[in-house]
Parts: C-alpha cells; sequence; structure tokens
C-alpha cells in the first residue's frame, strides 16, 4: 500500500517543500493556540459545586450532544474515502486495511479531541467539589473513551447489520438516559446528582479504567473488521461524503438538505390516499402536498416536538440570554419543516405555471402549515420554560400563536431564497473579513422572524414582570409582518413571470 500510495504522489503533485510544512507547523500552533486560550477559559469557569437542577440539566444536553455524535457518525459513514481512491483503491487487490488506514487514523483523532470535549462538557455539568487535576483527568479519560468507543461501534455498524441494530438500540437508551436526567433533577431523587458529583475519586477511576479497557476491545474489534469491510458500504458512504464536502467548499448549504430528502425517498414506495374533500381549490391541493410528505415522516415530527425541551434545558443549565437564540432558531427551524414545496416553487416554478395558480394564492395556502408547526414548537417551548421559572406569567404559551404567521414569514423567505451569489464584495470589518454573499444568504429569512418575534425574543431573553404589553405587541407584530411579506413576495413573484414568460 505505501507503495501505491508513492506512486500516486510521484505522478500527481509536486512533493512538500520547505514552505509546505512551515504553513503546516504555523497552522497547527495558531490552532493550539486558539484551542488552548478557549480550554483555559472553559477550566476556569468550572464551579466548585452545582445546583441539582443545573447539573440535570448539563447532564441532559451533555447527552444529547453524545447522541448527536453518534447519529452523526451513523448517518456519515463514518468511514469513507475520497472520490479517486474510492473509486480506484477499493476494488483494487489491495488490502483492504490499508487502504482505510489513514481514514481510520483520521476518525481516531476526532474522537479524542471530540472526547476531550466532552470531558470538559461533564465537569461543567457536574462541577468539581475536590480533587481537580485527578477528577480532571478522570472525565478527559470517560470523555475520550466515550467518543472513541462509539466511533468503533459505527465503524462496526457501517460494516455489520446486526452492529447496526445494536448502534441504533444504544442511540435509543442514550435518549431515555437523558430523560431520565431530567426526572432526577426535578424530583424528590435530586439527592443522587449531589452524590454523583460527590463520589470518591476512586470510584471514578475505576469507572474510567473499565471504560478504556471496553473501548480497547471495541477499537480492537473494528480494525480487525477494516480488512473485510464491505464495498458496497464503503463506496455508498464515500459518494455521500464527497457530495457533503464539494457542496461546503462551493458554500452551497441548501444543495445537503436536497440530498438528504432526496436520499430519504428514493426507493421507497408510498401508498397513494384520496385526498380531503374540502380540498377545493388547485392552491389548497398543491399546498396539501406538504401536508402529506410530513405525515408520511413521523419520526422526523416527533423528534422536531421532542426538540422543545431544549430552551428549558437550556435555562435550567444557565444559558441566560442565550435560552432566546434556542428558542428563536428552533421555532425557525420547526416552521422550516414545512416549506419543501416552496422550496421547489423557488427553484422551478414550472408546476406552478401548469396548474395555472395565482401566485399570491398559492404562497397565502402554503403559509398554514408552517405557521401551524412553528406556533406549535414555541407553546411547548414555552411551557417547558414556564415549568422551569423562566418564563413569567401564565399566559406565556399564548405567545405562540401569536408569533406563529411571523414564524411562517421567515421560514417561507428562507425557502425562497436564491443560491450563495459568491460574486459579492469581501467587507472589512472589526471582527474580520466577511464574505457577503454568504451572509446575506444565511440572514435571509432570519431577519423578519426575527423582526416580527422581537417583543418574545425580549421577553425570553430579560424576562419582565408583566408580559401583557408584550403579548400585545407581538400579537400585532406576527399578522404584520406576515402580511407584508406576502404583499411582496406576490408581487415579485408576479413580475418574474410575467417577465419570463409575455405571453
Amino acid at each position: 500500500m505505501r507503495m501505491v500510495r508513492t506512486h500516486i504522489r510521484t505522478r500527481g503533485r509536486k512533493p512538500a517543500g520547505w514552505a509546505d510544512r512551515y504553513a503546516l507547523l504555523a497552522g497547527v500552533v495558531v490552532a493550539a493556540l486558539v484551542l488552548g486560550r478557549s480550554a483555559v477559559a472553559a477550566l476556569s469557569s468550572i464551579a466548585g459545586e452545582v445546583e441539582p437542577v443545573r447539573a440535570s440539566a448539563g447532564l441532559t444536553l451533555v447527552t444529547l450532544t453524545y447522541t448527536g455524535f453518534l447519529a452523526l457518525a451513523r448517518i456519515f459513514g463514518p468511514v469513507a474515502l475520497p472520490a479517486a481512491d474510492a473509486a480506484w483503491l477499493v476494488l483494487s487487490p489491495l488490502p483492504r486495511r490499508g487502504v482505510l488506514g489513514r481514514t481510520s487514523l483520521i476518525l481516531l483523532v476526532l474522537s479524542l479531541v471530540g472526547g476531550a470535549a466532552l470531558g470538559v462538557a461533564l465537569l461543567t455539568a457536574i462541577g468539581m467539589p475536590d480533587h481537580t487535576t485527578a477528577r480532571l483527568i478522570t472525565a478527559m479519560v470517560l470523555g475520550t473513551a466515550a467518543t472513541a468507543g462509539a466511533m468503533a461501534i459505527a465503524v462496526l455498524a457501517q460494516s455489520s447489520p446486526p452492529w447496526d441494530t445494536w448502534l441504533q438500540a444504544l442511540i435509543v437508551s442514550l435518549v431515555c438516559t437523558a430523560v431520565i436526567a431530567v426526572v432526577l433533577g426535578n424530583g424528590p431523587w435530586r439527592h443522587l446528582l449531589a452524590a454523583v458529583a460527590a463520589a470518591p475519586v476512586s470510584l471514578g477511576a475505576a469507572l474510567a479504567t473499565s471504560c478504556a479497557a471496553t473501548t480497547a476491545l471495541l477499537l480492537r474489534l473494528a480494525w480487525g473488521a477494516l480488512n473485510r469491510f464491505p464495498a458496497r458500504a464503503l463506496l455508498d458512504a464515500s459518494t455521500r461524503t464527497s457530495i457533503v464536502v464539494a457542496a461546503s467548499v462551493v458554500l452551497e448549504p441548501g444543495a445537503l438538505t436536497w440530498i438528504a430528502e432526496d436520499a430519504y425517498w428514493r426507493g421507497r414506495i408510498v401508498r397513494s390516499r384520496p385526498w380531503p374533500a374540502a380540498l377545493t381549490g388547485r392552491a389548497a391541493a398543491l399546498a396539501w402536498i406538504d401536508w402529506r410528505r410530513l405525515a408520511r415522516r413521523p419520526r422526523r415530527l416527533c423528534a422536531l416536538f421532542a426538540l422543545a425541551a431544549l430552551p428549558a434545558l437550556a435555562a435550567a443549565a444557565g444559558a441566560g440570554p442565550g435560552v432566546a437564540t434556542v428558542v428563536g432558531g428552533g421555532a425557525l427551524a420547526a416552521a422550516a419543516a414545512g416549506t419543501t414545496g416552496a422550496r421547489r416553487d423557488g427553484e422551478d416554478a414550472g408546476l406552478t405555471r401548469l396548474f395555472g395558480v395565482a401566485p399570491h394564492a398559492l404562497l397565502a395556502a402554503r403559509t398554514v402549515l408552517p405557521a401551524l408547526l412553528g406556533g406549535t414548537w414555541l407553546v411547548l417551548a414555552l411551557a417547558g420554560l414556564a415549568l422551569v421559572d423562566a418564563l413569567p406569567g401564565p399566559l406565556g404559551w399564548a405567545f405562540g400563536p401569536a408569533a406563529a404567521p411571523a414564524l411562517a414569514a421567515g421560514a417561507l423567505r428562507m425557502a425562497r431564497r436564491p443560491a450563495v451569489d459568491h460574486s459579492m464584495p469581501v467587507v472589512n470589518t472589526p471582527v474580520g473579513s466577511l464574505p457577503t454573499g454568504p451572509f446575506l444568504w444565511a440572514v435571509t429569512g432570519i431577519d423578519i422572524a426575527a423582526l416580527g418575534c422581537a417583543p418574545l425574543l425580549l421577553v425570553v431573553s430579560a424576562p419582565p414582570s408583566a408580559t401583557g404589553v408584550y403579548l400585545a405587541a407581538q400579537a400585532f407584530a406576527g399578522p404584520a409582518v406576515l402580511g407584508a411579506f406576502l404583499a411582496t413576495a406576490s408581487k415579485a413573484q408576479t413580475r418574474s413571470v410575467v417577465t419570463s414568460h409575455p405571453a
């Protein structure tokens, strides 16, 4: 394998010189300085003792982060190769382990770095009452063992269906553990969390040792599985990863969601259902497609509404003003889950023209689903904030229906935005150079959603004593923003249709 890679390098680009090595070394030093400063700041912020409610919220967030790490590893492979290696080396008679050796090393390094961050986050959640150095080392060993073991399980799951079943069971059990952590912190068993934080150092060391031994066994099994790795799974993961990397390099994030959507529906057989009798208009019929598409993915809908507990967890963990960002981002993401049809209309309006639907009528019909999704998600999130006493007043949930129109406007504006314009200039700011093309693409939709939900965001970020005035302002701002968006967007779409098809 070493001879093959040497032959490829000699026939490809020229070998690295002293300038390339200097640039690599300088990049490593700069990254170490930046990460070192962040690590020092994170370690200095760790408290000695943490309240049970905050500890349970922190443990839940750490558990959910670890679960997301496992889910991403399962989605992206995790073992993948560059396009050239996947096309030529995978199907060659070379030893499979030698072909995948470099990828395995990269995955191990990423796991160790992520595990160190996970260990620091664990200490931030439960605190360090004594023996700072010993507890820090124990947490780092636990974090690195957990992430490295999870990566090894993901590698085994990619090569073997039984291991994939075990991986799915592990993800489900971690979600249940997060729920148990919430119950422990808000019920009569909250003293158990304090006992966990004040556990003897020897017990933590024994747990870290056993986890490290288990991880070593899993890594050994994963290393052995590399030599008999199935080519089909490897080629699929390499193709998927290459597409994602290409879309990220050209800064076209919208392509990633289309890739995920098309990959989900490709090869699936869906049953036809009779349309409801209430759908008499053509605009309502076209908008009903989004409802059916969402109903055919119930697990995605359940996960979406389960994430409504994140604002309450962030508030209990002491996020402060950051809770408003979680509330606004989650509600807008929930509303955007029902705008697939609007995205397809923005990229190809041929179907709309074939049906002969007026643009303003279709756009108005498409606002119902995102408004319902965003408003329902907000009601659940605000109810959770009220349970942890982070939102005053008994009518905090009423901000959900009041902000739903603004969320629908923001989600539809996001769905109708064009691709990133990389020809726009780069602006020098006090924090560095800012490419205006990707920046404008990113804030499109968020701007009018933030404008329409400004009273709600103010209440969540800095809870006042009385929320009646803010609720009235929100009840006016939401429909006003939606009405202004529908008026301007319909005029612009009608003008573009008349210009492109004057007949």
